[in-house]
């Protein structure tokens, strides 16, 4: 076969450094504008991006000639560049070094896409921390271990 076809729903969270409540809602738009461009840039299309002060989520198609290490860390990193050079918050702006990743099956991408499209009304219920356990026991990963 000399063609590669993929199609492969990644959603994809990671928090500011020490969950520093710095993505504020007038820092939404840029930011978000901006990681969905270097998304795009490097082949990734962007369904579903929003968060809450300290942390996001994405949910996009990954392109089979990237790793997924390789691509979060370029986003990462060139967006703190990005909200640092631009004068968007008075603090150092940073991401923390880690983050959580997990394949959406085509039959729920709609389900995953209003989950993140809902998160500001989703944290008033639910903790960041519980979030987090939540998905980890969700797909059984042991969060000592990985």
């Amino acid at each position: 076969m000399s063609h590669t076809f993929s199609k492969i729903w990644l959603h994809v969270l990671w928090s500011t450094k020490n969950r520093q409540p710095l993505i504020s809602q007038k820092l939404e738009p840029p930011l978000y504008d901006f990681i969905k461009n270097e998304f795009k840039e490097m082949g990734c299309k962007v369904l579903a991006i929003n968060g809450i002060a300290d942390h996001i989520h994405c949910l996009f198609l990954i392109s089979p000639q990237k790793s997924i290490s390789d691509l979060i860390k370029q986003v990462k990193g060139s967006s703190s560049h990005f909200v640092n050079q631009s004068d968007l918050i008075s603090e150092k702006f940073s991401w923390q070094t880690g983050f959580t990743v997990f394949s959406v099956s085509e039959s729920i991408v709609s389900k995953v896409r209003a989950y993140i499209q809902n998160q500001k009304v989703h944290h008033g219920k639910q903790t960041p921390e519980d979030e987090l356990i939540s998905f980890l026991k969700m797909h059984e990963i042991d969060r000592e271990n990985g």
